[in-house]
């Protein structure tokens, strides 16, 4: 057989791969703190037919270059572009966006033994709550007056000097989250009182995190999330400052998908995968031509 038509083939499928990628983009466009995905193509391993030599005696031949076939395309990688998305005003003061690197921390109770306080959280991967990260800053209150993202896990501060949920009293008049992330609110009595401070953690390397759905973020061995000298997680920041973005409440982050860019991919890709049938079609005739030989 060719190796053209199985060259072809591999074409195909990093095309596909690739309107796959494109198409979650597009499908994303409208999701906020969405991050964009890219696809990247390497070539695959070539079929060497003849190696390179050197010059050979004094100025008497010299030397030629190897003689190789490609054998396709694969895919490089499938990049996370975390670039900053545009922030779109909706003043409502749970509604958190961030300006700059940094993510929001959540945390899913799944370890509630021993003799913890109702708000802490035990920031520890190994043994305690599950923590994910994100960059969709639309969050809520629950019955109890924790603030909560839209699948119910709790958004991480400094409660006391300690990671723990923060509360809100039902009751409180009113309250407003500050640029460094304090969270304040006047209670039903009318004073001033603070229910923590919105941390956020930073990463080395972002595009190392892993996309679990529902707008979150897992840690991964190549994030380049800080641990402290025990081992233990030692990640939130005050909004501003450890390399971490400003925090605008009232704003939501939005998806920095380019739809301009996307369709522009879409069209590429698709040519592609054509062109690539077409190798697999010229191909099949040149077989055909050699079946026809002997009639």
């Amino acid at each position: 057989m060719l190796r053209s038509m199985y060259t072809g083939i591999s074409g195909m499928n990093g095309f596909q791969n690739k309107l796959d990628v494109v198409s979650n983009n597009i499908a994303n466009v409208n999701t906020f703190g969405y991050k964009k995905g890219r696809q990247t193509f390497s070539d695959l391993m070539s079929q060497t037919t003849q190696g390179a030599t050197g010059p050979v005696g004094d100025g008497q031949l010299g030397g030629r270059n190897p003689m190789q076939v490609g054998l396709g395309s694969n895919t490089g990688s499938i990049d996370n572009i975390h670039t900053q998305g545009n922030r779109q005003t909706t003043d409502r003061p749970l509604d958190l966006a961030i300006e700059g690197d940094g993510m929001f921390v959540l945390a899913e109770r799944t370890n509630t033994a021993g003799d913890v306080e109702d708000s802490e959280v035990n920031l520890d991967f190994d043994d305690g709550d599950q923590i994910n990260f994100t960059r969709a800053g639309n969050f809520y209150l629950d019955e109890e007056g924790y603030i909560v993202n839209a699948n119910g896990q709790y958004l991480v501060g400094n409660v006391d000097g300690e990671s723990g949920r923060i509360n809100i009293p039902n009751g409180a008049q009113s309250f407003n989250i500050g640029a460094d992330g304090s969270v304040n609110y006047v209670s039903e009595e009318g004073n001033a009182e603070e229910a923590g401070q919105v941390m956020l953690a930073n990463f080395s390397n972002p595009e190392g995190l892993e996309k679990v759905g529902g707008n979150n973020y897992s840690n991964t061995a190549n994030a380049g999330l800080m641990e402290d000298l025990d081992g233990q997680i030692d990640f939130l920041n005050v909004p501003g400052q450890g390399g971490t973005g400003n925090l605008y409440a009232g704003a939501l982050e939005m998806s920095n998908v380019d739809l301009a860019e996307e369709f522009t991919e879409m069209i590429t890709s698709q040519r592609g995968f054509q062109a690539n049938t077409r190798v697999i079609t010229t191909s099949d005739e040149i077989l055909q031509e050699l079946v026809n030989l002997k009639r």
